[in-house]
């Protein structure tokens, strides 16, 4: 039975009136590829920060790689890769030695590493950092993060400003990183990303966790997609169990995902006056649409 890398339990930040995150519960195992979905402001990057120590929790705790989040942030920090969602680094400084003295930080050689790192990921080692685009800082962040072959790497972020070509290398040394026995944690808000890539995933939105499972499961949950094309507006469908519905009033068309009896909803759709029709398995976005409206 595998240990977990991160275990959460009740974990709460507040900032005053700002929103945080609210008695989250939540587990990641050993040598998974997690994905961590929400908007913007949802609570990733706040969730991230405290498990780090970066930040103290207001209640609650939790544990990163059997180590306390309060008492043993120097020890979670030393076996962990972080790649924040943004990236500052000491002015008039070259990449190659930000990378160098990000190794010589935690007292490791990652010369041969390094090098090869930022040949996949196309990075100039010799550009000063206040000359480089959101991309290739995230590309250098990549790079520090990854160079010392952490246990657990927490990526927040990660592909935001990165060209599709790198982004596809970039998840193809996630992989190899994974493979090699790290475990890893992706805050995203791209669905398709952690649908591709990830073994496991979490909704958060305000804060709180709306739903955590391996992502197969979530993808065979039993919703449906439907999309029909109607004659008549009229007939728009008025059925138990359908959510994010989507209509095109000029076409005449209505999307949604249905959760429930398929006797039930081919019933409903019998009696209408319908031009075409589509059944298809939903995408992780789809789901994680529904749920949101689901909560409003």
């Amino acid at each position: 039975m595998r240990n977990n890398a991160i275990d959460i339990k009740k974990l709460t930040k507040t900032y005053g009136r700002s929103r945080g995150i609210t008695e989250l519960d939540l587990s990641v195992e050993e040598g998974d590829i997690f994905g961590f979905i929400g908007p913007n402001g949802a609570g990733k990057s706040t969730t991230i920060r405290t498990l780090l120590g970066l930040i103290s929790p207001t209640s609650g705790e939790a544990k990163v790689l059997g180590h306390d989040i309060v008492g043993d942030k120097v020890k979670i920090l030393e076996n962990t890769g972080y790649l924040p969602s943004e990236i500052n680094f000491y002015s008039g400084m070259k990449v190659k030695d930000v990378i160098s003295y990000s190794a010589s930080i935690r007292k490791k050689k990652c010369d041969k590493k390094a090098k090869i790192l930022a040949e996949r990921l196309d990075l100039d080692l010799n550009k000063k950092v206040d000359d480089l685009s959101l991309g290739n800082r995230k590309k250098v962040g990549i790079v520090t993060a990854l160079q010392h072959e952490p246990e657990l790497l927490i990526m927040d972020e990660p592909t935001s400003g990165l060209d599709p070509l790198i982004q596809r290398e970039f998840f193809e040394i996630l992989k190899e990183e994974n493979k090699r026995g790290a475990t890893v944690f992706l805050s995203s808000h791209v669905l398709s990303e952690v649908q591709e890539h990830c073994k496991s995933a979490a909704f958060i939105r305000d804060g709180k966790i709306l739903m955590h499972d391996k992502v197969a499961n979530i993808e065979a949950a039993g919703a449906k997609k439907v999309s029909i094309k109607l004659n008549n507006r009229a007939d728009i469908p008025i059925i138990p169990g359908i959510s994010d519905l989507k209509e095109d009033h000029d076409k005449n068309n209505v999307e949604f995902i249905y959760k429930g009896d398929a006797k039930v909803l081919i019933s409903s759709l019998s009696s209408m006056e319908i031009r075409d029709i589509s059944i298809t398995e939903p995408s992780l976005e789809d789901i994680f649409m529904s749920f949101y409206e689901g909560t409003n």
